[in-house]
């Protein structure tokens, strides 16, 4: 007997090995794929931790742009003409495609869209702090086309060379409609900002309250930041978070000069040395409170997306009853 429990353990000590091994190839095939920028693909091995960081920033991306259609669509009713309604609705709508495309590369990495909702709707998962603050005038939509769109932009673009394949081809559609997100935000500031005195101020006040939370869309300092070194390492991200900020920075300065608009940081300077724009230090404080769910609207947002998920219950009901229905009358014609 103790002979077979002694030929048992080296069986198990040798298959243990073998499984190393063949790990430690699969890691070896992974970290070269990586470094010589090939994209990994959903069938492809990859470590238990970068399917992870994907799952978590793939979620967070696509809960974004579903909470995010809150905002400006309370302004679609009060939109100031047609024109103007128009682009809202399909912008918001755009939104909702973009959530999809995100779901569907998550999905591709074992996750289902349920599974992330239920984390959503529970507070197990977040979306972008941004989404947590009032929309109180029609200024506010410009304002966030122009800086939260084009803070997403920049953020974003490094991520259509992002190393896993699904990801980085959704976001290939995503940066060019969110391209047209910023530039209708623009546009509808300048008329305000050349309009009436009362549009003018209204277009200022918008810019004064969104500017700072938008900075602090890219998430917090470099060392501050729990996953940004690991997630450039695997080249899920290209750039620092601090790095995307300067960028957004010298971006928006000559932007905001072209509209008549002044951004609200007296700190606010060209640094000849540096070849960046300086800028006044951000209320860290302010974004972990709003993250944590004590923003103005956290409550109000999570409350109006769980209502909307239940409500339309009954749709993805209908639906799969429809799928059910087609792919059984099609396994019953080829019997």
């Amino acid at each position: 007997m103790a002979t077979a429990a002694a030929h048992r353990t080296a069986a198990a000590a040798a298959h243990d090995a073998q499984d190393t091994a063949a790990t430690t190839a699969y890691e070896r095939a992974f970290d070269a794929a990586v470094a010589a920028d090939d994209r990994i693909e959903p069938r492809d091995w990859m470590p238990d931790a970068y399917r992870a960081t994907l799952v978590r920033q793939i979620a967070q991306h696509a809960h974004s742009e579903i909470i995010g259609m809150q905002p400006e669509a309370n302004w679609i009713t009060r939109a100031p003409s047609l024109r103007r309604k128009a682009i809202l609705m399909a912008k918001v709508q755009d939104e909702a495609g973009h959530g999809l495309y995100l779901y569907s590369a998550a999905e591709t990495l074992g996750t289902g869209r349920d599974e992330l909702l239920d984390k959503l709707h529970s507070g197990r998962q977040k979306y972008s702090s941004i989404f947590n603050y009032p929309t109180l005038t029609w200024a506010d939509v410009g304002a966030i086309g122009w800086l939260v769109d084009g803070a997403a932009i920049t953020n974003q673009v490094p991520l259509c060379r992002c190393s896993y394949g699904p990801y980085a081809r959704a976001m290939v559609r995503i940066c060019k409609e969110e391209s047209f997100h910023q530039r209708q935000g623009y546009e509808l500031l300048l008329a305000l900002s050349n309009g009436t005195p009362e549009q003018h101020a209204m277009a200022q006040d918008a810019v004064d309250r969104w500017w700072w939370p938008s900075l602090m869309m890219f998430g917090p300092p470099d060392d501050a930041s729990q996953h940004s070194a690991q997630s450039m390492a695997w080249k899920i991200k290209r750039h620092s978070n601090d790095e995307l900020r300067r960028r957004f920075v010298d971006i928006c300065v000559p932007q905001a000069e072209s509209l008549g608009l002044a951004l609200p940081d007296p700190d606010l300077r060209w640094n000849e040395e540096r070849g960046h724009h300086d800028f006044g230090a951000i209320d860290w404080t302010e974004f972990w409170e709003v993250l944590k769910g004590n923003g103005p609207c956290n409550e109000q947002r999570i409350t109006q997306r769980r209502r909307a998920h239940d409500e339309g219950a009954w749709v993805r009901e209908a639906a799969a009853a429809h799928a059910a229905k087609h792919n059984g009358g099609t396994q019953g014609a080829r019997a």
